[in-house]
C-alpha cells in the first residue's frame, strides 16, 4: 500500500479551506451587490403614508430588517419638496450584539450625504454600563453626526426603578466617552409609566402613531417617529419615518461638532 504524504495532504486541505473562504466572501459580496441593485430600482411615487408637512426636516431609522439599502437613492428622493435628510441606524443591542448591517449602513449613508445617527437597543435586564461599552466599541462618531441614541422600550420583566438605574448607567457612560448628551428613544406610554420625570433633561425621540400634528406627550421633544409603514426609494421594505421638531439652524446645533 502506498504511503500518504502527510505534508502534501495538509497543504491541499489548507489551500482548499482558503479557496472555500474566498468563495464564500465572493458570494456574500455578490449577494450584497445584487440586493443593492434591486433596491436601486425601487421607485415610489410617494412615501406611502401621510407625512406631516408642517415640519421642515424629515428622516428615517433603519436596521438589519431593511436589508441592503441603496443610500444614494434614499438621499435623492424628493416628493413635492420633502426630502429625507437624516437616518438613525441601529448599531448594537444588549451586551455584545452588533446589527449585521450597521457597518455598511454607517459608511454608505455618510458617503451618500445623509446626516446619520447610531442607536443602541436596550435590554433592561442587563447592565447599563456593559451595554454602553458594547455601543462604544462599535460606534465611532464624527463631526456632523447626530448624538448617540438609547432605544429603551421594553421592561424585560424588570422593576421600574432598576430600569431607570441601568438606563442612567448607559447614558452617563456614553456621555462621558463622547462628550455629548445622548438622545433617549421610547414611546409615549413607556416614558410616562417607566422613565417618568428622571430623564426630562435629555433630548427625546418619541414614537407615537395616533396623532397627525404632534406626539401626545407632556414634555419637549426633538424627534417624532410618526409611522412605521413608510416607503422610500432604495429600500425594499417598509421603514420608520420621523421628523425633527425645529428648523435647520436648531438641527445643525444638535449635531456633533
Amino acid at each position: 500500500m502506498a504511503k500518504v504524504n502527510k505534508s502534501n495532504l495538509g497543504w491541499k486541505i489548507l489551500m482548499g479551506a482558503v479557496f472555500l473562504g474566498l468563495l464564500v466572501m465572493a458570494g456574500f459580496r455578490l449577494y450584497e451587490w445584487w440586493m443593492e441593485r434591486k433596491a436601486h430600482f425601487v421607485r415610489y411615487e410617494a412615501f406611502g403614508i401621510e407625512v406631516p408637512t408642517n415640519y421642515e426636516i424629515h428622516g428615517i431609522d433603519v436596521s438589519k430588517y431593511q436589508e441592503t439599502i441603496d443610500w444614494e437613492s434614499v438621499r435623492a428622493m424628493n416628493v413635492e419638496g420633502i426630502k429625507l435628510h437624516f437616518a438613525f441606524i441601529k448599531a448594537t443591542e444588549g451586551n455584545g450584539n452588533e446589527d449585521r448591517q450597521f457597518k455598511r449602513n454607517w459608511k454608505k449613508s455618510r458617503e451618500a450625504g445623509m446626516i446619520r445617527g447610531a442607536y443602541h437597543f436596550f435590554i433592561s435586564s442587563k447592565s447599563g454600563k456593559t451595554q454602553a461599552e458594547n455601543f462604544i466599541n462599535s460606534v465611532e462618531l464624527q463631526p456632523g453626526d447626530l448624538p448617540p441614541v438609547l432605544d429603551v422600550e421594553q421592561t424585560n420583566g424588570q422593576r421600574s426603578d432598576k430600569i431607570r438605574q441601568r438606563v442612567q448607567e448607559w447614558l452617563t457612560t456614553v456621555e462621558n466617552y463622547y462628550g455629548v448628551k445622548p438622545i433617549i428613544y421610547t414611546n409615549v406610554d413607556f416614558y410616562k409609566q417607566i422613565l417618568k420625570d428622571d430623564f426630562d433633561h435629555y433630548p427625546l425621540w418619541v414614537a407615537h402613531y395616533l396623532q397627525k400634528e404632534k406626539p401626545r406627550i407632556y414634555r419637549d421633544w426633538h424627534f417624532w417617529q410618526y409611522s412605521e409603514q413608510g416607503r422610500a426609494n432604495g429600500i425594499l421594505f417598509k421603514t420608520d419615518f420621523n421628523v425633527f421638531n425645529g428648523d435647520s439652524t436648531a438641527f445643525r446645533e444638535l449635531l456633533i461638532n
